[in-house]
């Protein structure tokens, strides 16, 4: 598979604001920390920040978000995040990612969690706790592809089934 996870860049603009648009109208998020107001130059500056751990926050720790791409495409998007908040030991964990609708079920998931995986063992993060929703099966189909263990399944503050696994 020819799926390539890396940092987005200034042209992937377009790209990516219609990756965000739709993940937005099915109640997920692609750019995250993207504001409507805010230029691609100020989010690719945020992004930058993340990495390098500058104004943490409850949403924000150091971490990468980065585009996963076929063939030069935007198919999906990871976001490892290297230390978890009271947030992200909760309800976020250490990666999370989305595939855009036309390039599901394809293994994409598999692949962009894969490869975050390496990322973050690379950065010290072992297990990784990851969360997703019990009804997204492709989701957890994919975290347990790649040696996800389910500790629970829980019900979260917005009332809905939600699945905890960790993966050494």
């Amino acid at each position: 598979m020819d799926l390539r996870l890396r940092p987005y860049g200034p042209d992937d603009e377009a790209a990516a604001r219609r990756a965000d648009e739709i993940a937005e109208s099915e109640g997920s998020m692609f750019l995250l920390g993207m504001e409507p107001e805010m230029s691609w130059t100020h989010f690719l500056e945020s992004v930058e920040e993340q990495r390098r751990g500058l104004n943490p926050s409850q949403y924000r720790v150091r971490g990468l978000q980065l585009a996963a791409t076929v063939d030069g495409e935007i198919v999906g998007r990871a976001s490892v995040r290297f230390e978890l908040n009271e947030f992200f030991a909760t309800e976020g964990g250490h990666i999370g990612y989305v595939v855009l609708p036309e390039h599901r079920r394809k293994g994409y998931a598999t692949e962009i969690l894969r490869q975050a995986l390496v990322i973050a063992r690379a950065e010290g993060v072992q297990p990784a706790l990851l969360f997703c929703s019990d009804a997204n099966v492709g989701s957890y189909s994919a975290i347990e592809r790649c040696g996800g263990v389910l500790e629970e399944v829980f019900v979260n503050d917005a009332g809905e089934h939600t699945r905890r696994y960790w993966i050494n």
